[in-house]
């Protein structure tokens, strides 16, 4: 029997209008009556991933930044973290503002964000649809640098670099290899997503990258989750569908990638479902629990 569903949540659990369906809660519910447990594993911040495993009922732990963090729900306190410092974080930002790409980053509670663009033009429109307490916290800040150098406290668990042209994205990634201890993440795909306005819709499509401290990725918080609860990664299950789920789906007991899934990770699942417009998710618990 699998005891842990580590699942995705942008392009896995949600689909394009960032929803769960209720088909898709409703399994997910049934299988934790049953003993399986199910976990949100995503490169979001804590409180906009928190809103989500409410509505999935998940309530024992999930992992925020992509691997940057893991929260406790129960006990309201984070038990594992691997986050960037501060001169990191800087070298970061002036790497970006020197060769003029957007960037936007993650800490625990808030994306910090110079406009409403890329990913975060996707989640302020999907704030629009949530009550207060729900939405995923954006700050706009105009002077980065200043604002990180008296904000010392905050934990960095990731920046994301987004940019709609793939000449300029790739000259950019070469050069944020050249920063010691930390991962960029190999994403050579466009990212698309949709926007809904009343009965209209639009597209948001970009390139982009994530970058977090060196080692951190979702399947090195998971080793860590298994050894709190032992369990073995033969009763794990991983569902996502992009390069920051590589990790998870490889080295999982069963690893499933998303229909839409990016080419990489489609070779390397045991098993690729249906895409997230119908349901992916839903299918292949259903299979396999």
């Amino acid at each position: 029997m699998y005891k842990l569903i580590a699942v995705d949540l942008d392009g896995t659990l949600l689909n394009s209008y960032g929803i769960v369906t209720e088909e898709t809660k409703q399994t997910i519910k049934q299988t934790m009556k049953k003993g399986t447990d199910v976990i949100i594993a995503s490169g979001r911040p804590v409180d906009s991933i928190e809103t989500i495993a409410k509505e999935i009922d998940s309530k024992n732990y999930f992992i925020a930044g992509n691997g940057a963090l893991i929260y406790d729900m129960k006990n309201n306190k984070t038990i594992y973290e691997k986050v960037l410092d501060v001169k990191k974080i800087l070298k970061i930002i002036d790497l970006c503002e020197k060769n003029s790409i957007f960037y936007n980053i993650y800490t625990e509670d808030v994306i910090l964000t110079k406009a409403l663009k890329f990913n975060v033009l996707y989640y302020y429109k999907e704030n629009l649809k949530k009550d207060e307490e729900n939405k995923t916290k954006i700050k706009i800040v105009e002077n980065m640098k200043e604002y990180i150098k008296n904000s010392q406290d905050k934990k960095y668990l990731k920046v994301t670099i987004c940019d709609e042209s793939e000449m300029v994205f790739n000259s950019i990634i070469k050069k944020l290899k050249n920063i010691s201890d930390i991962e960029v993440l190999e994403v050579s795909h466009m990212t698309r997503k949709t926007i809904k306005h009343g009965t209209e819709e639009s597209k948001i499509e970009y390139f982009y990258t994530e970058i977090a401290l060196k080692d951190v990725n979702k399947w090195t918080a998971i080793e860590y989750l298994l050894k709190r609860l032992e369990l073995k990664k033969e009763e794990v299950i991983a569902i996502g569908d992009n390069m920051n789920d590589k990790d998870m789906i490889e080295n999982a007991g069963v690893g499933v990638a998303m229909g839409q899934s990016t080419p990489k990770v489609i070779q390397i699942a045991d098993y690729v479902t249906e895409d997230n417009e119908n349901d992916g998710v839903k299918k292949a618990i259903e299979k396999y629990c």
